[in-house]
């Protein structure tokens, strides 16, 4: 049996602190526009929506994400070969065997989710079952399962809602500063100035520090994963073989976000991006990670 749970309590720590930074960033977003209106019931609106939020995304966030992608749920009779594979590689992990879902899309590509193991989820999409042979697709399953494990989802399915919110909040109030009423009319009254840019700043800056917060922690997580799943399979050339197939098709998947493009397991938004546009990539480049698993020692 392969242990994947190394990682597990650093990702428990890494989602506390970004509900924490969510908590933070939407109550001082609502404290900043309650001193503009001059209405406190906006930071109590702020706080309920923060937590309300909070508490969904927990929850909630795989059937959330499940829905925005199409995927359906598989049955054994379905895609036996792909069942059979997500079954031997659960047990081998030591891990309870996850619902498995299939996104009808021509982009090869995979995604794990779920709370924790006992609600976990693997959707494949119909590209990838066409594309990659058996080991292959070994591979793919083997680093998903590698997530689970690692409790990695729960990190990557939170940051989604949480992130996704952050920015919808910030688009709100940066709409109200140009659009509604101000609670102070005195264009002389610097305090007020100032808190005005304050709302701004904090509106620009929220949303774009959750994202790479985000995007950091996706990065990390995909070399630990793909060095997981390679142990599981016992064959990183499966994986590696993989991610060259993959890469080559130059095919988004058709629902993916900027938002939830760290989710997957490639790239679904196929951008390459040099320079300072790489700290804005919500995976490593390809060869990166098929060096790392063919220079893996096992």
């Amino acid at each position: 049996m392969v242990d994947l749970y190394s990682h597990r309590d650093a990702n428990i720590r890494k989602t506390w602190l970004i509900f924490s930074i969510f908590l933070f960033a939407v109550i001082g977003i609502g404290w900043v526009f309650s001193r503009i209106y001059g209405n406190p019931s906006i930071l109590v609106f702020a706080v309920l929506f923060s937590s309300v939020m909070g508490i969904v995304s927990y929850w909630f966030s795989d059937k959330i994400v499940l829905a925005t992608v199409g995927a359906r749920a598989l049955k054994k009779k379905d895609a036996p070969e792909l069942y059979n594979i997500v079954e031997n590689l659960a047990i081998t992990a030591g891990i309870p065997m996850p619902r498995v879902y299939l996104v009808p899309d021509p982009s090869p590509n995979a995604f794990a989710t779920g709370r924790d193991a006992e609600h976990a989820v693997v959707a494949v999409t119909s590209g990838l079952l066409l594309l990659l042979d058996r080991t292959e697709l070994e591979g793919v399953i083997a680093h998903e399962l590698s997530h689970i494990g690692n409790r990695d989802m729960l990190v990557s399915t939170v940051a989604v809602i949480l992130v996704g919110f952050i920015s919808l909040i910030a688009d709100f109030f940066m709409r109200s500063l140009w659009f509604g009423r101000m609670g102070h009319h005195d264009d002389d009254n610097r305090g007020a100035g100032v808190l005005v840019i304050v709302g701004i700043v904090l509106s620009i800056l929220a949303p774009i520090a959750a994202s790479l917060m985000q995007l950091a922690i996706s990065r990390k997580r995909e070399f630990l994963a793909d060095a997981s799943g390679a142990l599981l399979t016992r064959y990183p050339e499966g994986l590696a073989s993989a991610l060259e197939k993959i890469a080559r098709v130059n095919v988004p998947v058709a629902h993916a976000t900027p938002t939830t493009a760290h989710l997957w397991f490639s790239d679904p938004l196929k951008k390459r991006k040099i320079g300072i546009t790489r700290f804005f990539m919500s995976h490593p480049p390809a060869e990166e990670r098929v060096k790392a698993l063919r220079g893996m020692q096992l």
